[in-house]
């Protein structure tokens, strides 16, 4: 009958109820993964690790279920008696409390590695200081003797007093250390007797470290806090330095275009000025034949003689015909010189505007 009622559910029906049915048991699997850790913790039955009161309570019951359940396990409705609600938010709180406790020991263990993180840093940048100090001392001192007196003896006594004045240093710091190695160890076991003392007095510095951890914690947070103000101004400053070098890619993109397209403009202009130079070349040689021809014609016209009739209308009619072609060739003379000064003046302004560019 199930089946056959959720046949006949529409299809979005049927997820919705999938998709609760999935969230529910991811549910009842935490809570079945938190009562098993609660039941392996308890079921040595150590004296540290006892069942709660009202776990006892249900114990029998919850035994007697079982043993219903194995005589009757072909029947269809058995029995099964599990954890009350106050049971198991007694669990879970007990499950929460654990759990705080250990990110408290996880969090005073960090300190503790960040502690001696800190030292170990402070240390290698005050070993670091004085490398570089003794390595510039080195090198004020000695190297610049052994490079301008090479081969004298007063640059390997120099060097040799050097080492013993380090050597010496080194002793001196040796025995500082010691002594304050010393110190520190007598200082150690006066603090471990104080412990020692307040631990016998029933003293306890719990509260007063977590007070410290509480104003560190403080601390901390103030200092993220700067830096997270920090990154965002930095963020800030990144975007808008991310705009402006897109606003100059963007003006250096359009500045190649442009001298794209006047490198072609110029490369155009100088083809169009070496065809008009060119021409202007052509027409200047059409001129001069034309001037060599009009000074043969003006020549046989000063030598001009009285010819006949016919002769002198034949004469006549020829010259006119110069003179037509003359006044014609004069014309293309003079539409050829005006074309080279426009062309001129066209290069020119090209000249220019390259210029300016």
């Amino acid at each position: 009958m199930a089946e056959r009622g959720l046949a006949a559910l529409p299809l979005p029906e049927l997820r919705a109820q999938l998709r609760e049915a999935r969230h529910t048991n991811a549910l009842l699997r935490t809570e079945v993964e938190m009562f098993e850790k609660w039941y392996r913790k308890m079921e040595p039955c150590g004296p540290s690790l006892q069942l709660p009161s009202e776990m006892h309570d249900a114990l029998p019951e919850l035994m007697q279920a079982r043993g219903r359940y194995k005589s009757k396990l072909h029947g269809a409705t058995d029995y099964f008696v599990g954890l009350t609600v106050e049971q198991k938010c007694e669990l879970a709180e007990r499950e929460l409390a654990e759990m705080k406790d250990e990110i408290q020991r996880m969090e005073e263990d960090s300190e503790q590695t960040l502690q001696n993180l800190e030292a170990v840093i402070e240390e290698a940048d005050v070993w670091w200081t004085d490398v570089k100090k003794a390595i510039s001392d080195f090198e004020k001192d000695i190297i610049s003797t052994i490079s301008s007196k090479k081969g004298s003896s007063i640059a390997s006594e120099k060097l040799l007093r050097y080492m013993e004045e380090k050597n010496r240093q080194r002793d001196l710091l040796r025995e500082k250390l010691r002594l304050k190695n010393y110190l520190l160890k007598g200082y150690k076991k006066k603090l471990q007797q104080q412990l020692r003392q307040k631990e016998q007095m029933g003293e306890t510095l719990r509260e007063v470290r977590l007070q410290q951890l509480q104003v560190r914690n403080a601390q901390y947070q103030e200092k993220i806090d700067e830096k997270n103000q920090e990154l965002l101004q930095l963020k800030l400053t990144s975007g808008k330095t991310v705009q402006v070098l897109n606003f100059y890619k963007r003006k250096l993109q359009n500045a190649m275009e442009t001298s794209t397209s006047l490198m072609k403009d110029i490369s155009q202009r100088k083809e169009l000025l070496e065809k008009i130079e060119r021409e202007a070349a052509l027409v200047e040689e059409q001129r001069a034949e034309a001037e060599s021809v009009n000074r043969q014609l003006r020549k046989q016209l000063s030598d001009y003689g009285v010819p006949p009739v016919l002769g002198y209308m034949q004469k006549k009619m020829a010259v006119t015909d110069l003179e037509n072609s003359l006044k014609a060739w004069e014309r293309k003379v003079a539409v050829a010189e005006m074309s080279l000064q426009r062309y001129r003046r066209a290069w020119n302004q090209v000249k220019m505007s390259g210029n300016q560019h």
